[in-house]
């Protein structure tokens, strides 16, 4: 069973594992592919309903796949993982380019707010039918092909590159720690904190606490540390994750 083909209301993120993602997305993108297929034959009506029927579904179910990818890849991020996450980037942001871009599906869209059922669609109905369209204009469905080509290939590599800069910060704030042998450095911050710096600190056999710059570590240092040299230290090294003052592979 995989979890990212289950339509529970909330996805089982404790039970994904980097092998399921390229066989779900194989599924969800073929269903994605055959609705879009369908949302643009010419027997298709252009109602509100009719294409909401077609399209809700599909791509609902792929966005809310490839988005529990997308955040796990960015909390809890293996090397498997990160491998996966790459190989059906392109795919996905590949549909969505054209997707946005269809001139077919955008012509039924503007045939649906151009008749006369527009006027009756409620106004939650009218607002997504308003931001349709926009997206149907934002995402190039106005450009002729060679600029359309054009955008899909920028898409294409912004995602890569957004992708790596969000990998880059990520190994940036993993790499990062601060061993703290002298307690009252730690003055003003909860017991449950201390607790939580101990424990990361012997789970490596390290003594004394173990800082990172990982929000449950970074944030109550900040907030309740009376040592304004401690909180400067952890500020500078955060500020200045995957830049110039770090390894060059993370450079961001």
């Amino acid at each position: 069973m995989n979890p990212l083909l289950q339509q529970a209301e909330l996805t089982d993120f404790a039970s994904v594992r980097p092998e399921h993602v390229t066989p779900a997305l194989d599924t969800l993108l073929a269903a994605a592919e055959s609705a879009l297929a369908q949302a643009v034959q010419p027997e298709q009506p252009a109602h509100y309903d009719a294409l909401a029927a077609v399209l809700d579904v599909p791509l609902e179910r792929l966005r809310r796949a490839w988005g529990a990818v997308c955040h796990l890849q960015a909390v809890a991020d293996t090397p498997e993982l990160r491998a996966a996450h790459a190989a059906n980037l392109p795919r996905v942001t590949d549909f969505h380019t054209r997707l946005a871009s269809d001139e077919r599906l955008y012509a039924k869209y503007k045939a649906v707010a151009a008749g006369p059922e527009a006027s009756a669609l409620t106004p939650a109905r009218r607002k997504v039918l308003a931001d349709a369209l926009r997206d149907f204009r934002l995402g190039g469905a106005e450009l002729a092909p060679p600029q359309k080509e054009r955008l899909r290939a920028i898409r294409e590599r912004q995602s890569q590159l957004a992708t790596r800069f969000a990998e880059n910060v990520l190994d940036a704030t993993s790499a990062f720690e601060l061993l703290i042998d002298d307690p009252s450095r730690l003055a003003g911050l909860p017991q449950d904190t201390l607790q939580m710096f101990r424990e990361a600190a012997q789970a490596e056999d390290k003594a004394g606490y173990k800082l990172t710059l990982h929000a449950p570590s970074y944030l109550p240092v900040m907030q309740y540390a009376d040592d304004r040299a401690l909180r400067e230290r952890l500020f500078h090294a955060y500020s200045t994750r995957a830049s110039e003052f770090g390894r060059p592979e993370w450079d961001n």
